[in-house]
């Protein structure tokens, strides 16, 4: 069985390096969908609560809603980490509340505090799902992932490996020591 979850996300990237594009900054939305399988629990009758993956999902997905996403080897980008220093913006401002944990993997990297995504590769459909899946896999059983970008997108299924613990009352993963985060229940 599987439970799906759908996220929307506002960016704007540019595509480095591609003929005819490479010098414009693009806004996009995005929609992102991603489908978690498992077996139902029985303890509440649910394969993965939905409100629960997006929890889950949303604490690394929100560093890419209303950021800039650039391309590591982008030109643009130490113009920019320059801009933000000298306006202040760089280490974040108090009233902003929407930053994800940061993050860094081989495939992209979060800084929070001035809403900026580092990615190796040129943000397409099929890198987003490349790097959203490189963030999840070992917290979600992700069966498939989607992401529609104005006329473009991209899906791509994947083998789901995980035996992840579950509370029997919620649903939800145990964390590292077995207890459900949210009603408290022990293994």
């Amino acid at each position: 069985m599987r439970s799906i979850t759908t996220f929307d996300l506002q960016y704007a990237h540019r595509f480095y390096k591609f003929k005819g594009e490479a010098q414009y900054l693009h806004g996009h939305t995005g929609v992102l969908t991603i489908e978690v399988e498992d077996t139902i629990n029985k303890g509440v009758n649910m394969v993965f609560p939905c409100n629960e993956i997006q929890k889950t999902a949303w604490d690394l997905l929100k560093n890419f809603d209303h950021a800039l996403i650039l391309r590591e080897d982008d030109p643009l980008l130490p113009a920019i980490l320059k801009v933000y220093e000298e306006t202040g913006i760089k280490d974040g401002h108090p009233q902003n509340t929407m930053k994800g944990a940061a993050f860094k993997t081989e495939l992209a990297t979060a800084y929070p505090d001035c809403r900026l995504v580092v990615t190796k590769e040129t943000l397409t459909v099929e890198g987003m799902i490349k790097i959203v899946y490189d963030l999840l896999k070992d917290k979600l059983n992700i069966a498939k992932i989607t992401f529609t970008s104005g006329v473009n997108a991209a899906s791509e299924e994947f083998v789901t490996k995980n035996n992840i613990d579950r509370c029997p009352l919620c649903g939800i993963s145990l964390n590292e020591n077995g207890v459900c985060p949210k009603c408290g229940y022990k293994k």
